[in-house]
């Protein structure tokens, strides 16, 4: 056991959990025993940015705290500027809990240690310290989940109380993601191999291994019930989407944009060995190497939106539906409706409707096993087209929307047309904070 733990006695339920909007966010008392900072606006620099449970709202981490925004509509809903950032700030859903982890070097905590913030008492419930740096934390109702980089640490919300251990491979990503439909208990991490998923059914007592991928894993993501899983690789290339409970492989997905008649010829050379080094070097947006940022199922498991530091954000068509609902081409309205209804993709049909739109891909069936992996599957349904080189996370909102968080501080909301897909369009942009 490498960690240890400290939890007051009147550790607080889910029960008693409240909204953080209904906190006066404007009182300096609810984090009195850590420094408050008057910060100058024009030093504030975005560290980290990411979603709550269910979407709607995102966190983002300043060097001087956190700041708490809603979607939809777009406002700043809470902030709490301290005198030293953080590293990670994760939420439960949009109450008063926060999980804290250190990172800057003024930081009030180091890197290894984990504190459960209840802002509405104004003081930590719950401290672990570990004996490596903390990668990730991920909270649902009834469980707290620790990810170091080689070890996944389960534990009853209630109490603390260590529930599982998981060794991993090498996960300096702090891979790891809960489902959160209260029907379900499922967590996805690395296995012990290279391109591994670890699959854990903790109401069923069934764990799945998956080789998802033959290097290693960059992303993924689950639905809310926790039955459909979305990976991506380091390469970025290719985007699998598997049944949680058999580890069916269902669909496969990439990230190319388009082809070109040179990119095709040189592929085949390759498979055959021949030499291909050109003097010149061919444009293969989607066929190189990229960092995955964020990959977001939506609600009924239609749609599959991914971002990636190549400046776009694809849009798939997803072939599985949730069974015995009308597979409409308008969006659930809310995640939270979705979670409020139970919506499950439990049973897993294939999309059949034909008033949704389908991904393109290539018809070259009769090159079939000639080509790499990605000519063969599915490309990208919609797009949109953001600057290079920044880290964007992705979701989706109501009615055929997207939104996208960046860490240059920008906030885009953007809508794809279900029938005909193509090029979004850009409904909202905000520069919330300076990058």
């Amino acid at each position: 056991m490498n960690s240890t733990i400290s939890t007051p006695q009147d550790f607080v339920t889910a029960s008693k959990f409240n909204s953080f909007e209904h906190v006066n966010s404007g009182s300096a008392g609810a984090f009195c025993k850590l420094e408050l900072d008057a910060n100058d606006p024009d030093t504030t620099e975005l560290v980290n940015v990411s979603w709550n449970q269910d979407y709607s709202c995102f966190a983002a981490v300043t060097n001087h705290g956190f700041r708490i925004y809603n979607c939809e509509p777009f406002r700043e809903t809470w902030r709490r500027d301290l005198k030293g950032g953080y590293g990670t700030v994760e939420m439960l859903f949009r109450c008063n809990i926060f999980a804290l982890v250190g990172g800057a070097t003024d930081s009030p905590y180091s890197n290894n240690k984990v504190v459960i913030w209840d802002d509405q008492q104004g003081r930590s419930i719950g401290e672990f310290s570990f004996r490596s740096e903390v990668r990730a934390v991920k909270l649902r109702k009834d469980r707290l989940v620790v990810v170091l980089e080689h070890k996944v640490f389960v534990y009853n919300f209630l109490g603390l109380k260590l529930l599982h251990q998981i060794e991993t491979v090498s996960n300096p990503r702090g891979l790891c993601c809960l489902s959160h439909s209260m029907n379900t208990s499922v967590l996805v991490c690395p296995g012990r191999r290279r391109g591994e998923v670890r699959i854990e059914h903790f109401g069923l007592s069934l764990t799945k291994i998956i080789q998802a991928h033959e290097s290693h894993l960059g992303c993924f993501s689950l639905t809310l019930d926790g039955l459909l899983l979305a990976t991506a690789s380091t390469k970025g290339t290719l985007i699998r989407i598997f049944n949680t409970m058999d580890g069916t492989c269902l669909q496969e997905l990439t990230l190319m944009l388009y082809w070109c008649p040179t990119v095709l010829y040189l592929s085949l050379l390759r498979k055959r060995g021949e030499d291909t080094r050109p003097s010149w070097q061919p444009v293969r947006r989607g066929t190189d190497k990229a960092n995955v940022c964020g990959i977001a199922f939506s609600p009924n498991a239609q749609w599959l939106a991914v971002s990636s530091d190549k400046g776009t954000i694809h849009i798939f068509s997803l072939r599985v539906r949730i069974g015995g609902e009308d597979a409409s081409v308008d969006s659930v309205s809310s995640q939270d409706t979705a979670l409020a209804h139970g919506r499950s993709s439990s049973s897993l049909e294939p999309l059949i409707g034909a008033d949704a739109g389908a991904n393109p891909s290539l018809s070259l069936s009769f090159m079939k096993g000639m080509l790499p992996k990605y000519f063969q599957s599915e490309w990208s349904f919609a797009r949109f087209h953001l600057p290079d080189n920044t880290r964007f996370i992705v979701a989706f909102g109501s009615h055929n929307t997207v939104n996208i968080v960046g860490l240059d501080g920008s906030f885009y909301r953007c809508s794809f047309d279900p029938l005909n897909g193509g090029e979004m369009c850009q409904v909202e942009y905000v520069r919330f904070l300076k990058a």
